[in-house]
């Protein structure tokens, strides 16, 4: 048995920098993915056109088949003379991330209103949103916002910038929860979530005491993984793949407190999603879930793309491995060890 599959998109990628890049990139064909949607939270993170373009450069020179789009980093740097400027070198979007709630997180935003002329300028270019969908715990609020509820408190904020911006194309990034799932049906089209493949097998218990499994925004409760799962096997228009890959040396998840927050999944990112539709005897709809709809949203054709190349999926065991490196700088892949009912064909 085999689907074909056209070009699927990944469209919430960390790649890091350094010796986390280089070993991380390569990995990007063998999970089946054409194109990237590359976060920009480097150290220092990617604040200007330039810098985004420069690391554009350093990724295809490892993976030149991956069609890379770019992203820069919400901070006070960014004007809108410079979204224009973005829009006009080939940047696809701008990513927010609320200031403390994740990795690299620490020049992120405390207040919005600063922005609404960045939006504003976004809207008219055609710059998308990104939106880490989090409100983070402050002494201020530590009495009842924690991980598990840090997400459903944010939506507001999205409605409300929906409402104020409705031409600006926004994304809930990696959505967790029934509440998530329904705010983005609830906007208008200009509104849409990604799900990544991890939050398709988690729940709540599964991170407790694995420092693996632990991401932000955390797995939830079963009925929560139950609304991401029927959203991503629905075919709806609003809902495709961004898999907030997020590779971590091993000697920064072991860490007795404080471990990293991520799980990777690149390198069999489209098998693990799969997996889960066959599960759920939806296999005709996976075409649209990794390929079709984040493509329609993103504007993105493929005679922009960087290769011509197709995927085919075929039903044929996958062994994923124990680990990409060596030793403490090692990264351990999501389910490592365990062998997943697809493979990937490149044509």
């Amino acid at each position: 048995m085999s689907i074909e599959l056209g070009q699927p998109g990944d469209y919430h990628v960390h790649l890091r920098d350094g010796d986390m890049m280089n070993l991380v990139t390569p990995t990007i064909p063998t999970g089946g993915v054409s194109v990237c949607y590359v976060m920009p939270n480097l150290n220092p993170p990617i604040v200007t056109p330039k810098h985004a373009l420069a690391y554009k450069a350093e990724l295809q020179a490892l993976s030149p088949t991956t069609t890379f789009l770019m992203s820069m980093y919400l901070s006070p740097s960014i004007t809108p003379e410079m979204v224009f400027e973005a829009a006009k070198s080939g940047v696809s979007g701008i990513k927010c991330y609320p200031a403390g709630v994740t990795t690299n997180s620490e020049h992120g935003v405390s207040s919005y209103e600063a922005f609404y002329p960045v939006f504003s300028a976004m809207e008219e270019a055609g710059l998308v949103l990104n939106l880490h969908g989090e409100c983070p715990c402050t002494a201020a609020n530590a009495d009842y916002i924690t991980v598990l509820n840090a997400e459903e408190e944010f939506l507001p904020t999205l409605k409300d910038l929906h409402s104020r911006f409705p031409k600006l194309r926004i994304i809930l990034e990696h959505c967790t929860t029934a509440a998530a799932v329904q705010a983005v049906r609830e906007c208008g089209p200009t509104v849409v979530g990604t799900i990544t493949a991890h939050h398709l097998y988690l729940i709540v218990d599964n991170w407790g005491g694995n420092a693996l499994h632990f991401c932000k925004p955390v797995a939830k409760w079963p009925h929560d993984r139950r609304a991401l799962i029927d959203a991503a096997t629905s075919g709806d228009a609003k809902f495709f793949l961004g898999t907030d890959s997020a590779p971590h040396p091993l000697k920064n998840k072991r860490k007795a407190m404080g471990a990293a927050a991520g799980v990777f999944t690149q390198s069999h990112a489209i098998p693990y999603v799969a997996q889960v539709f066959e599960a759920e005897g939806k296999l005709d709809t996976l075409k649209a879930f990794v390929t079709d709809n984040g493509r329609k949203f993103y504007n993105w054709n493929q005679e922009l793309s960087q290769s011509n190349k197709q995927v085919r999926l075929i039903r044929k065991a996958n062994s994923i491995p124990a680990s990409f490196g060596e030793g403490d700088e090692a990264v351990i892949p999501f389910k490592a060890g365990e062998s997943l009912n697809w493979s990937i064909e490149w044509y």
